[in-house]
């Protein structure tokens, strides 16, 4: 995309301004992972619905008209960081689960993906967490629920195949067990903090070991 050499002076001075933006000669495809980058930090911090182009726009030190040459909408952009988040996690739930091992070791691996998602994607779960009832109810998002179930099919199946073999107990409901373990994951994206001492895969062993070993010592 070429701009006219007015628009390249104002963007050059907006750039000036900006708070978190990258370099303002970057390449088409460079500036728009950049503009997703932080219009996905936006989303996480106020809210979906709460983001403006304007505010997107201010952040990235441009005018809001020039967001439009990237994208259509704001619907566009958590669009893609939600479909980012979605293609890279259930590449990596199907990898684990085709790869058929003993139940526990797969539901160890879902867990240990999960966990690892919590930094590279910390605002698409955000999002999803403040906005999955808004989103949902927009054609545009209707793969959500395809994805929410074919995420569930996969741990549950895995779940019920490790009844079967008497590996996990009988009495447990894998699909109310799936979605308790589910949750409490992605509420660990509230108060984890990216960069600190405890790191994803720490967190997630430490949870492995709560939810397989319990918490009360055996005699």
């Amino acid at each position: 995309m070429t701009t006219t050499g007015t628009e390249s002076a104002r963007a050059d001075g907006e750039g000036r301004g900006r708070r978190r933006g990258g370099r303002s000669a970057a390449l088409p495809s460079e500036r728009r992972e950049h503009l997703v980058r932080l219009a996905a930090d936006l989303f996480a911090e106020k809210g979906f619905q709460a983001t403006t182009v304007r505010d997107i726009a201010r952040e990235a030190g441009i005018l809001s008209g020039s967001l439009y040459h990237h994208f259509d909408s704001k619907e566009s952009i958590v669009d893609e960081v939600l479909s980012g988040f979605f293609d890279e996690v259930l590449a990596a739930y199907r990898a684990a689960v085709d790869r058929g091992g003993d139940p526990r070791e797969t539901i160890a691996e879902l867990v240990r993906i999960a966990f690892g998602t919590l930094e590279p994607h910390r605002a698409a779960i955000t999002v999803l967490q403040n906005d999955w009832a808004y989103l949902k109810g927009m054609p545009r998002f209707a793969y959500l629920t395809r994805v929410e179930q074919d995420v569930e099919k996969m741990w549950v199946d895995t779940l019920e195949r490790g009844q079967r073999s008497g590996v996990f107990r009988a009495d447990i409901d894998a699909r109310l067990t799936y979605r308790m373990i589910r949750d409490t994951i992605w509420v660990a994206v509230r108060w984890y903090r990216p960069g600190g001492s405890l790191r994803p895969q720490a967190l997630a062993d430490h949870y492995l070991k709560v939810m397989f070993d319990g918490i009360v010592t055996h005699s």
